[in-house]
């Protein structure tokens, strides 16, 4: 009776520490709307949805939901049903209507506006710009100069100064076309009351030196110097747009930084030799990793087979399951990395060979593949996972193959999957057309700092932000011939750390240690020690990607 009295109070303690779900305290969702430029007719009719598409993704960061309109379809009084608006001024000069301008004037709700068209805010008499929001703006400011071949970068504001780090805009510049492949115009502003507004954040032009702000903040208002979301990269001033979010909403995000590791496509052929050694490596620093494994091996041409056909079930692929069991009994965890991570016989682009080419799209064409659909998409899923649970493997996550695939495909993921780990390419339409005249599709890669809760195709996204060491081995293998250093993912890391919860998240091939590589590559191992002690250094806590919230 004494043991049933205490397992009884037991259980009423538990119950009191842990509420029944309708006792529990329910967090609303913030209501976001985002405004775009969507010009028509227009060959970059789109590229302001693209922009959307990419700011409602960082914005599924936190717990929201997200609307996004064309801005000649706002109507009166639309954002009084939002906490937060978004305007993303994409376009130079696209005509913002009278009904949204007298609308940011009277709010009181958080109103966020991106690089172009404050002008026709701030410079119409009608809203009293400059006494109402303590700065002014005097116009835009892009490249010092001309780019010519003997003077190719003349400068710009592309320095973004946020937290002791120096966050460097993309430029380049080709002198045979004189095509210039950069984003450098940025609003300029001043601060006229420091009552009212405030530089929360500012950028400089290299060439000159000169500094402006580049995020103003006056109360609600929030205004941003450029679009953040052109031109992305692991040591951008995206990373200020991801961690000032957390301001933006008033989240009070405490700092928390993770590192996550991932072993790539790992499947029929893989060396368990590499597997071993890696896998011994990680459990002897505690370190939780996870193995993105191609459960279905194909070489429909024979590339590496002397020209013969060749499938591996997962049933029969001996090595592979060795290698899965033994880095599982080491804290390993597999997540699903398509289904063969190929198409069917095509070279796409490479060999048509599993881990080699992409699986969900017509990498040659740059086009969906002919049978694209979400219920094709579904069955390679679904094929995929069985085969993984039949041989006693559940995979906690997935990650498309070449992070590519169509957006009907990708609407197939989460119904397989809660969880997707990777980055992504986002469309403009579900059968997106890239050839148009006017209104062409847009696509769009991102990368993550931190977990997407729900991203546009209602993935749940962990983080891989770093990138991967790559070796120059084009002697023997054309297609490998990136060099991407141990050293590059360290930065990329130090950078990382100004997004107050971001992620030191990388993948590592483990064939790189492979002995049939030499003299080619030496260092696999070297480099995948310094690049983990590296990330740990930096104060990062290694997490296990299965079990984050």
């Amino acid at each position: 009776m004494k043991k049933i009295t205490a397992i009884l109070i037991l259980i009423a303690e538990l119950f009191l520490l842990n509420p029944s779900p309708a006792s529990a305290q329910v967090v609303t969702p913030i209501k976001v709307l985002i405004v775009y430029d969507a010009p028509s007719p227009d060959q970059y009719q789109k590229l302001g949805f693209a922009y959307a598409i990419m700011l409602r993704n960082l914005i599924g960061h936190f717990n929201s939901t997200v609307d996004l309109v064309p801005i000649q379809n706002y109507t009166a009084g639309e954002l009084e049903s939002y906490q937060t608006t978004f305007y993303l001024g994409s376009y130079y000069n696209n005509p913002i209507p009278a009904a949204f301008l007298n609308d940011v004037s009277a709010t009181q709700k958080t109103i966020v506006w991106f690089k172009y068209n404050i002008w026709q805010f701030a410079w119409n008499a009608a809203y009293n710009f400059n006494t109402h929001y303590g700065f002014s703006f005097s116009g835009l400011q892009g490249l010092n100069a001309t780019p010519t071949s003997t003077s190719p970068a003349p400068g710009f504001f592309d320095t973004v100064l946020y937290k002791g780090m120096s966050m460097v805009k993309y430029y380049a510049y080709d002198a045979t076309s004189g095509t210039v492949n950069a984003d450098p115009d940025v609003g300029v502003t001043q601060i006229i009351n420091t009552a009212l507004a405030q530089a929360v954040v500012n950028i400089k032009n290299s060439a000159t030196s000169a500094q402006v702000p580049y995020i103003v903040r006056s109360g609600n208002f929030w205004y941003f110097a450029d679009l953040p979301l052109s031109y992305i990269g692991p040591r951008d001033r995206y990373l200020v747009l991801c961690d000032i979010l957390h301001d933006i909403f008033a989240d009070n995000q405490p700092v928390s930084h993770k590192a996550l590791v991932r072993l790539e496509d790992v499947d029929a052929l893989v060396d368990y030799g590499t597997m071993k050694t890696l896998s011994d490596y990680m459990v002897s620093k505690h370190i939780p990793f996870s193995v993105a494994t191609i459960p279905h091996y194909m070489d429909p041409l024979g590339v590496y087979n002397g020209g013969v056909a060749e499938e591996v079930p997962l049933s029969q692929a001996g090595t592979l399951k060795r290698s899965l069991n033994y880095a599982l009994a080491r804290g390993g965890k597999v997540l699903m990395h398509g289904y063969t991570h190929q198409y069917d016989s095509m070279r796409n682009k490479n060999t048509a060979v599993s881990a080699d080419d992409f699986e969900l799209w017509n990498a040659v064409a740059n086009t969906p593949v002919a049978e694209d659909s979400t219920a094709w998409a579904l069955g390679r899923l679904q094929a995929g996972k069985t085969e993984l649970l039949l041989n006693g493997y559940i995979p906690f996550a997935w990650e498309t193959p070449h992070y590519q695939a169509s957006p009907l495909a990708m609407k197939a993921v989460p119904q397989v999957f809660k969880t997707t780990y990777q980055r992504a390419v986002y469309y403009t339409s579900d059968t997106p057309n890239f050839t148009l005249a006017q209104g062409k599709d847009f696509e769009v890669g991102q990368f993550f700092p931190y977990i997407i809760k729900q991203d546009y195709y209602g993935q749940r996204v962990l983080p891989e932000n770093l990138g991967n060491i790559e070796y120059d081995i084009s002697s023997i293998d054309p297609f490998s011939n990136v060099v991407y250093t141990w050293k590059d993912l360290y930065l990329n890391a130090q950078y990382a750390l100004v997004v107050r919860d971001g992620f030191a998240s990388f993948f590592f091939h483990p064939f790189w240690l492979e002995s049939s590589l030499a003299p080619l590559v030496t260092t696999g191992f070297s480099d995948f020690k310094s690049i983990v002690q590296g990330i740990t250094g930096l104060g990062y806590t290694w997490a296990d990607p299965s079990t984050l919230p």
